[in-house]
């Protein structure tokens, strides 16, 4: 069981504790350049600045503190705190590598930073580099055992190198030293769930909304959790909390949409959908399920565009060229969906079912010898493949190979029984070659499949009524236009 968009960043009171280091480090340089006036006032106006940058991020202005940050490592350079301050700014707006950068700097100014320790191993963590990010987070929790974030850091660092047994354990000592932070229980049932401990993950989640009842995270955690158990109730009521609190997470409406898809509420999953992908147009997910609720509503050209999007995002993701291919092959367009099918063949070869629609496609554009080798091709993977059968024995018939197309047909009959269209075509076939007995049987067996299935009943009813059985015939005509 998997959870996805679990955000995580170095709390935002974390860093705050940087300015008492920083003030006190500041006042320091002042008194060792005393004798340098020029050197002190250039102490007091790091110092000043950096007021200002805390400032600025405590009104969420991460341009101004960047500013403000980078004029402190003009100011002092040698100063860790203005450096951690700063990388922890950069890595909030995306630029990991200037972010390690920083935070290298800090630590080899000051080697017993813990914090700067703290945010270097989540900048490698971003960066993949695990066996860095594990070194750094173990160097804090070696300066600072005391400290909650230290244990919750390493947590994440083991959580990343896939030691999950090793996460939990670090998520468990952070939550003795500070029980009420709600992100640590959130942030232990996520690693939980990865162990397939529902039960346990559920605890957390609920634990850390009893600490922090608007904790839009979590709601979305358990939201997500409560769907992959189907209680569909509950998951729905928690990602509507989550969106009420969060709306720009993508993540909670592409969930939303799949817990009202399961309910059968249609057109509230779309619009769902349609809001997630507004916020995060390269949500490869999203726009295929937006693409198949659509095709499936009828509205075949906004499918198209959901999947061309979702192919735009995932150019390497087979399914996502079929699910395009498929619904260009519903519209007609069966040059464009050869084009799909073939990058969904080219980059899966063995799945034999993408190979049966290039079949398909080669069948609506008439290209009939070429849908014979895609047909023979996908049964040498799946010759159990009635669907398979069906269709290599109505490309043959059209190219007038009749025998091997009745073997064909029967095979497909034989593997599955109730295929209604498999009869009817036999029927239809049987009765072009005047073995009427015979197509009459199949026609029977097409509706015995498919009771409400008026073209096997007009045919079957004209086939009647060339054998002379014109009472049974008139019975099956009327059945055929039947309201």
């Amino acid at each position: 069981m998997e959870l996805i968009h679990i955000h995580r960043r170095t709390p935002f009171f974390q860093l705050c504790t940087a300015l008492l280091f920083f003030l006190c480090a500041a006042a320091a340089i002042c008194a060792a350049q005393s004798a340098d006036s020029a050197k002190a006032d250039s102490a007091a106006r790091a110092t000043a600045t950096y007021r200002q940058g805390m400032s600025a991020l405590q009104k969420g202005d991460l341009v101004s503190a960047r500013a403000d940050f980078e004029k402190v490592v003009r100011l002092a350079p040698k100063s860790p705190e203005g450096h951690n301050s700063l990388g922890w700014v950069l890595l909030a707006q995306g630029e990991i590598d200037s972010a390690i950068v920083h935070f290298r700097s800090a630590v080899k100014l000051s080697p017993d930073f813990a914090l700067a320790h703290m945010n270097f191993s989540s900048a490698l963590v971003r960066k993949g580099d695990v066996l860095a990010a594990l070194r750094e987070a173990k160097e804090a929790v070696r300066l600072a055992p005391g400290d909650s974030e230290t244990h919750h850091t390493l947590a994440r660092a083991l959580d990343f190198s896939g030691d999950l047994d090793g996460a939990i354990g670090e998520f468990r000592r952070a939550i003795e030293l500070e029980p009420q932070r709600a992100e640590l229980h959130d942030d232990l049932g996520t690693v939980l769930v990865q162990k397939s401990d529902a039960q346990g993950a559920a605890a957390e989640f609920s634990e850390a909304l009893r600490l922090q009842p608007n904790f839009a995270l979590a709601h979305f955690h358990l939201g997500v959790l409560r769907y992959q158990e189907k209680s569909l109730e509950e998951a729905a009521q928690h990602l509507q909390t989550a969106i009420q609190l969060n709306s720009a997470d993508p993540g909670g409406h592409y969930y939303l949409a799949q817990v009202l898809k399961s309910k059968g509420e249609t057109d509230a999953a779309i619009k769902e959908l349609q809001a997630c992908v507004a916020l995060k147009p390269d949500y490869s997910d999203a726009q295929n399920s937006l693409g198949l609720l659509l095709q499936h509503s009828g509205e075949a050209d906004q499918a198209i565009k959901a999947f061309r999007q979702a192919v735009k995002s995932q150019p390497e993701n087979p399914d996502a060229h079929n699910n395009l291919g498929l619904n260009l092959l519903q519209t007609g367009d069966g040059n464009g969906a050869i084009a799909e099918f073939e990058t969904a063949v080219r980059l899966r070869p063995d799945d034999s079912g993408y190979k049966g629609n290039l079949g398909a496609a080669y069948l609506q554009v008439a290209d009939f010898d070429t849908a014979i080798s895609e047909f023979e091709a996908a049964l040498k993977l799946s010759p159990q493949d009635a669907t398979l059968h069906y269709d290599l024995g109505l490309a043959l018939k059209l190219k007038d190979k009749l025998p091997e197309a009745m073997a064909e047909l029967h095979k497909a009959a034989e593997l599955d029984p109730g295929q209604a269209d498999v009869h009817y075509t036999l029927g239809v076939t049987l009765w072009q070659q005047g073995d009427f007995a015979a197509a009459a049987e199949e026609l029977r067996a097409a509706i015995h499949a498919k009771p409400d299935y008026a073209e096997a009943y007009y045919t079957l009813g004209t086939v009647l009524k060339q054998k002379g059985e014109l009472r049974e015939a008139v019975t099956a005509l009327r059945e055929a236009i039947r309201p």
